[in-house]
């Protein structure tokens, strides 16, 4: 099959789940002998994204308006792209480049699946902006689309007020990687970060309202004088919360416990979840985590809030689930933290759950299942 994804852009510091799904889906449907190509803007584009993507045609066009993500209207790439393939893969749902290619396919009468993780809400920056694209095109492209991908089915109710029928819609969850780095060097990195041989919490992710970090922080600093040994570390670009949280941080004068990183690559990200006794996922609102899944692959267990779309973590005694708030997530702490010798345990249970359901080799079986089905009922 020749497969069209089609995602805004695959930066891995500011792209988040859908850069890194679309990156890793790409790269194992290329694995499996399928023809993939990729179609983004070049923002963010390294040659380190490019090298990840090893058999995968990158198409790139050049970024117009980066506050939008609006890629300069070069059609004669995006026409090729839909035509060359047999079904296209549309990520993410408030997307310039998703509207462009969606009325070429309409043109040329081509199948696309549509895969939204989460964004149909509408919600965050930009309301009247993203109520009118609904009204204009937006809507009109999740119903049509032959099938509507949830990566948990939290995302049903979303996906039904679109007026999506329930025999378009199906569950395919986000996949892991399951290989390592060749070198993991966890003294090292520790040394690199100052964080000696003190035991920390993890916060991995964007510091932006949705992902919570500033919950985690001020549970952290409301509970750190019962939890003397352990330092809290936040891993991740600034999404407009770290001159917050770092007053926080003066606030309680815990500037001594609490260890800003920054955006972490591979090894260093790697490195910092197994250098961790804890991961915590403090987000208010989340398809589904992504982060949990990544910790759970290096065997650490997590502390996770009811709206990261993983639940699981909980029934598996991999970890505990809270409510999105300062309260429900000192409780949390305060309970895994203070039976240590359990942690160990818990990470292996959500390491073994992980590996035998989460695999992207697996994952995308189901998409090359799915794309088959849609191609051989339009045949018939």
């Amino acid at each position: 099959m020749r497969i069209l994804n089609v995602v805004t852009h695959i930066d891995p510091v500011t792209g988040g789940g859908c850069a890194e799904r679309t990156l890793q889906m790409s790269r194992y449907l290329a694995r499996c002998g399928e023809k993939i190509t990729l179609l983004t803007t070049d923002l963010g584009l390294t040659e380190e994204c490019r090298q990840a993507l090893p058999g995968v045609e990158v198409v790139a066009l050049p970024t117009l308006i980066k506050r939008f993500y609006i890629p300069f209207l070069q059609l004669n790439q995006i026409n090729k792209a839909v035509a060359e393939a047999d079904i296209v893969h549309l990520m993410g749902h408030w997307s310039v480049l998703n509207t462009l290619v969606y009325l070429f396919l309409k043109r040329q009468k081509k199948p696309y699946v549509v895969c939204t993780a989460g964004a149909l809400p509408i919600s965050g920056r930009s309301k009247f902006l993203k109520a009118i694209y609904n009204s204009l095109i937006g809507r009109r492209m999740i119903q049509e689309a032959a099938a509507d991908i949830l990566v948990t089915a939290g995302e049903l109710p979303s996906c039904q007020d679109y007026g999506v029928e329930a025999d378009k819609i199906l569950v395919i969850p986000n996949g892991i990687d399951p290989d390592e780095p060749s070198h993991i060097d966890i003294e090292a990195f520790r040394e690199k970060y100052g964080l000696s041989s003190n035991p920390f919490i993890l916060f991995m992710g964007r510091l932006n309202h949705i992902k919570g970090p500033d919950l985690l922080l001020q549970a952290f600093c409301e509970v750190m004088d019962d939890l003397p040994d352990y330092h809290l570390a936040v891993a991740g670009p600034d999404g407009g919360l770290r001159q917050e949280m770092e007053e926080i941080a003066a606030r309680y004068e815990a500037h001594a416990r609490i260890h800003f990183l920054g955006y972490l690559g591979n090894p260093a990200k790697t490195e910092a979840y197994h250098a961790s006794q804890l991961v915590v996922i403090p987000s208010r609102q989340e398809a589904m985590s992504i982060v949990v899944l990544e910790a759970g692959i290096c065997g650490t267990p997590v502390l996770l809030t009811d709206r990261c779309g993983f639940n699981e973590a909980a029934a598996i005694d991999g970890g505990e689930v809270v409510s999105p708030s300062v309260t429900g997530l000192k409780a949390g702490l305060l309970k895994m933290l203070k039976n240590p010798q359990k942690l160990a345990a818990q990470g292996a249970n959500l390491q073994r759950f992980v590996q035998e359901n989460y695999r992207w080799d697996a994952i995308v079986c189901k998409y090359i299942e799915l794309y088959r089905k849609i191609l051989l009922r339009r045949a018939a």
